[in-house]
């Protein structure tokens, strides 16, 4: 791996305190890190980055209260490990829940039908129930549910604060209430708010439907048993098994869709080879498994949110006050992740070789500060090798 091209930290830090002295607008310097021991062992020796540097940068995500709590962090460059470390509890065997990150895994699957001619990207979505003469949900196509613009009356979530309005989401009822035994049907039968292409609407019930379009595709069969066993199947035989991710679990409900848009389990090691899978184009050792284009595809922002792609987020600023979903000012342009509920994240700076994976249960107060944190740690890598 590269070595550290960077200054030592005590001319970092010396460089630093002049730029302060120069003038009041200057940035405030950081104390430089006390030296390095055993407590740095969980840094690789070839890491790019000053190990003392780096563990001040990952400590406060497990010690710093208001970053509330991280399970695991993994820091990969071009590969190979750079920092891996557990809370109290959690190991490298532990595997933990995707929430929205699994929302990447469905798109993943699903170009890979359309790799295999099953679908197209702008042909309409293939669900019967949409066909009726008249029906304007038969505009809605693949894209514009991969790009969450469909215009069906979805509403992930609603204030957490206000009382009782946590069950009016369409996502608490799909997966706990009256939706959760036929998910796909409860997504599916909602009504259009919008024109199909017109409006971002973030909605683990879009995704919902695109697990169920991978189950029409690959058996004709309404039996759920045997509409699960083809999807882990499909799965398995061609993401799990060559990504070698072999924890990987996929949940489904009682119709025998995948539950695409929140419940997957896997090691944070195994998400972070799906995270190289993405950084690679959709390779893995030299072996092309899905079209480059598709990973280019889901990585273009589209036309109704500039921090969305197809069905993964991007380093960008949207929407009327600007606000980031990742860290633009502190990361490549390109770079782009898989995130979920709570603080899971899976993210990948090409420009840097980086992938980087936290797990953990973070509550939307601390959020921001995990995901600053974040930025600061992708910071420190250098860009190119």
């Amino acid at each position: 791996m590269p070595r550290n091209k960077s200054l030592p930290p005590a001319t970092a830090f010396a460089a630093a305190l002049l730029l302060t002295a120069c003038g009041s607008d200057a940035p405030v310097a950081e104390p430089p890190p006390p030296p390095c021991d055993a407590r740095c062992d969980y840094i690789s020796l070839d890491s790019p980055v000053d190990r003392a540097v780096l563990d001040a940068r990952i400590d406060p995500l497990f010690s710093d209260p208001a970053q509330a709590e991280t399970r695991a962090l993994l820091v990969l460059r071009y590969g190979q490990p750079v920092a891996e470390r557990y809370g109290p509890g959690f190991s490298a065997e532990t595997p933990l829940i995707s929430w929205s990150m699994e929302k990447s895994v469905t798109a993943v699957l699903i170009g890979m039908l359309v790799a295999d001619g099953r679908l197209r990207l702008d042909d309409p979505a293939p669900i019967p129930e949409w066909q009726s003469p008249g029906d304007p949900r038969r505009d809605i196509t693949l894209r514009h549910l991969l790009h969450m613009a469909s215009g069906l009356d979805h509403t992930e979530g609603l204030d957490a604060n206000e009382p009782g309005a946590i069950y009016d989401g369409d996502t608490v009822r799909m997966l706990f209430l009256e939706g959760a035994d036929d998910m796909a049907r409860y997504a599916e039968s909602r009504p259009m708010e919008a024109r199909a292409g017109e409006k971002f609407e973030y909605s683990s019930a879009t995704t919902v439907i695109l697990a169920d379009i991978i189950a029409r595709e690959l058996t004709d069969s309404t039996t759920p048993r045997v509409r699960m066993e083809t999807v882990q199947r499909f799965a398995k035989g061609r993401l799990f098994e060559p990504l070698a991710m072999d924890s990987a679990v996929v949940e489904f409900d009682r119709a025998g869709t995948m539950i695409g848009g929140s419940i997957m389990h896997a090691t944070a090691r195994d998400w972070a080879k799906f995270g190289e899978f993405l950084r690679t184009g959709g390779s893995i050792g030299g072996a092309q498994i899905i079209p480059r284009k598709w990973i280019e595809f889901m990585r273009t922002p589209s036309a109704t949110n500039a921090v969305y792609g197809g069905h993964i987020w991007l380093n960008a600023r949207a929407g009327a006050d600007g606000l980031p979903i990742l860290f633009p000012d502190a990361a490549p342009a390109n770079t782009f992740a898989a995130l979920g509920h709570l603080g899971q994240y899976v993210i990948v700076s090409p420009d840097q070789g980086l992938t980087v994976v936290r797990l953990g249960k973070t509550q939307d107060e601390e959020r921001q500060a995990v995901r600053d944190q974040l930025g600061r740690i992708v910071n420190l890598f250098p860009v190119g090798g």
